[in-house]
């Protein structure tokens, strides 16, 4: 994804499943789709799938038979799949198995393997670890004192894809192949290897860029929902009785009403490690004269009027860092003013947020 990438937030101000198992891929043992996870393609003895498109926020839908888990430092795209053991032992004997990466990603920053074994659920991230890569010290799937003939068992492979910014920052599509082998566990010899392509489609790795609102301790509450919104309640010109969470500052002609609020932006795979966050009423007040909001990056302020269209936006800043979270004060301008201006009522207004990320 080339040029720059935005994200655009509002704040609304008010005053049973049945599976064909495939034949047998391997003469010894076989990989297979498990109840819910991705589907295994066999071509020849080895198999071909994907974890379809992904992005270390974990915005949107995964691809089917995969679970995203959101983390603090990326996403986990994490599946199940079955092993099957059929041939191979002797009578008596059982087997364990390894898998490492034989062909890594060709990012292997932007896109991280990771496997659960066979004796855990599969289901949260803090099960899965990072596949080797190493033929010598390979990850354990299936471990000692393994698995006899004719038995299944379940396991998990994984995508990790962490925060990845700057120079290393990578989208578009990649491939992977895993290789298992199963040995024998009573003298540890190798009965078979299959390998995974992870190439049915290649995996797509988008760029992705987020800016969320939240309360900000002592301030108005913020409604998340289709836009968020923030009641400043009953105000008047004089300052009189502020609402829980608003606090309020003389101004020329009137009164400040003001709040603190969070910004949270969040970015993954860009080519800058900053972000710039502007603002702008995007529907002012029906009574601008009496009613204007105002920005501050301190609670003393000084509060300067919010532009009122996307050339005039106000910036917050330059330098918002990934998955920060930046404190602003939102100014609510009460006028004073008497006569054929005057205005008493309800009225509200939409501030728009910018996020942009090169």
């Amino acid at each position: 994804m080339c040029g720059e990438a935005f994200a655009r937030v509002a704040l609304i101000i008010l005053v049973l499943i049945t599976f064909n198992l495939p034949a047998h891929a391997g003469a010894n043992f076989d990989l297979t789709s498990a109840p819910g996870g991705i589907t295994l393609t066999q071509v020849g003895n080895n198999y071909i799938s994907s974890f379809g498109t992904l992005n270390a926020l974990g915005i949107g839908t995964p691809a089917s038979g995969v679970t995203i888990i959101p983390l603090s430092n990326g996403a986990l795209y994490l599946t199940t799949y079955n092993l099957f053991v059929h041939g191979g032992l002797p009578a008596g004997h059982t087997g364990t198995v390894t898998a490492y990466a034989s062909t890594n990603f060709g990012h292997p920053l932007a896109l991280i393997l990771e496997s659960c074994p066979s004796t855990s659920s599969c289901n949260a991230s803090g099960q899965y670890s990072a596949l080797s890569v190493n033929v010598g010290a390979q990850t354990s799937v299936i471990a000692a004192p393994g698995i006899p003939k004719s038995a299944t068992v379940t396991a998990g492979l994984a995508i990790f894809v962490p925060d990845n910014n700057g120079a290393s920052a990578f989208s578009g599509t990649d491939s992977a192949t895993i290789s298992f082998s199963m040995f024998d566990n009573a003298d540890g010899s190798l009965i078979e290897t299959l390998m995974l392509s992870l190439n049915n489609p290649t995996e797509t790795l988008q760029s992705a860029v987020r800016l969320t609102l939240a309360t900000a301790t002592g301030g108005l509450t913020i409604t998340p929902a289709a836009d968020y919104s923030m009641n400043f309640g009953n105000v008047n010109g004089l300052g009189f009785g502020p609402g829980a969470g608003l606090t309020t500052s003389a101004a020329t002609g009137g009164v400040v009403y003001s709040t603190p609020y969070l910004l949270q932006p969040a970015f993954s795979d860009r080519t800058s490690t900053t972000a710039t966050i502007k603002t702008f009423v995007s529907t002012n007040f029906a009574h601008p004269v009496v009613l204007q909001l105002r920005d501050a990056a301190a609670s003393a302020g000084p509060f300067n009027n919010i532009g009122t269209t996307a050339g005039t936006a106000t910036q917050i800043t330059t330098t918002a860092a990934n998955r920060s979270t930046i404190t602003r004060f939102l100014g609510l301008f009460v006028s004073n003013v008497n006569g054929a201006t005057a205005f008493t009522g309800s009225d509200s207004a939409t501030l728009t947020f910018v996020l942009t990320v090169p």
